[in-house]
């Protein structure tokens, strides 16, 4: 079932969004070669908890027999990791690295959700532009995303620009609607049919993900049950962020106004 928010509710989710915003503001002037994840993690938490939300990832729990809970604060994947990668002591981050990162903040019972793709360093032209069209196809599927249109007109937009720019959308996992849970109705993949799925209404708030792959879009779990990798070892970016439908053009609220 799918929530539409009313006017109290989205102030309130606005709170839990802004401090996804700021976190992520702080984790861009501190990111460098030679930091593990872990340090990374550490500042996103801090980061959270002083804005007075909690890290929702911290101890998330999918359900699956033999999987644990998410132990860290924030997701931080690298080169060929998809998403969901676990930050460690142990893993530094060099120079050249694209980092994705995916942040959830709780905040006043509403969940606010955002991914970034950081370049570090001195990045390769190949690893720039699969960042950059990344990011660019969530700005192609927001420009459907207004009432009376489809979901399905979203997620078509996404996909269809990512293979025309010659890269491959992850199918398996999918954006999705949130509020005071972090995963929501609707399922919003990087792919479809126009005209498809519910129709937007004003109020609804969505979490729009293109998880782009510059090789084959076929991907692995490591044995973690958590890490999402490129098969083939390609680079993969991730970019999302958390919008309410209004009545006319769509408001982006994980992003600093």
């Amino acid at each position: 079932m799918v929530t539409i928010k009313s006017k109290k509710e989205i102030e309130l989710m606005k709170e839990a969004c802004k401090v996804v915003a700021l976190t992520y503001k702080e984790l861009e002037e501190k990111i460098k070669p030679g930091m593990t994840t872990y340090e990374l993690d550490q500042i996103a938490e801090k980061k959270m908890r002083s804005l007075g939300a909690i890290p929702a990832e911290k101890g998330y729990d999918i359900g699956v027999r033999g999987v644990p809970k998410f132990p860290a604060s924030i997701c931080v994947s690298i080169n060929d990791e998809v998403i969901h990668g676990i930050p460690s002591k142990h893993r530094v981050i060099k120079d050249g690295d694209i980092v994705s990162v995916d942040t959830v903040a709780l905040k006043n019972g509403f969940n606010g959700d955002a991914a970034r793709t950081f370049m570090v360093g001195n990045v390769s032209k190949e690893a720039k532009r699969l960042v950059e069209v990344t990011k660019q196809a969530f700005f192609e599927g927001i420009k459907y995303a207004k009432p009376g249109n489809r979901i399905g007109d979203v997620c078509h937009a996404i996909g269809e620009y990512v293979h025309s720019q010659g890269y491959s959308v992850v199918k398996e996992f999918q954006g999705h609607g949130i509020g005071r849970q972090m995963h929501e109705d609707p399922g919003i993949p990087n792919y479809g049919k126009a005209g498809r799925g519910i129709r937007l209404e004003p109020g609804m708030t969505l979490a729009i993900e293109p998880m782009v792959i510059e090789g084959k879009p076929n991907i692995l779990q490591l044995d973690d049950g958590w890490t999402i990798i490129t098969e083939d070892g390609s680079l993969s970016a991730h970019y999302e962020n958390t919008i309410l439908i209004t009545e006319k053009e769509p408001e982006i609220l994980t992003i600093l106004k």
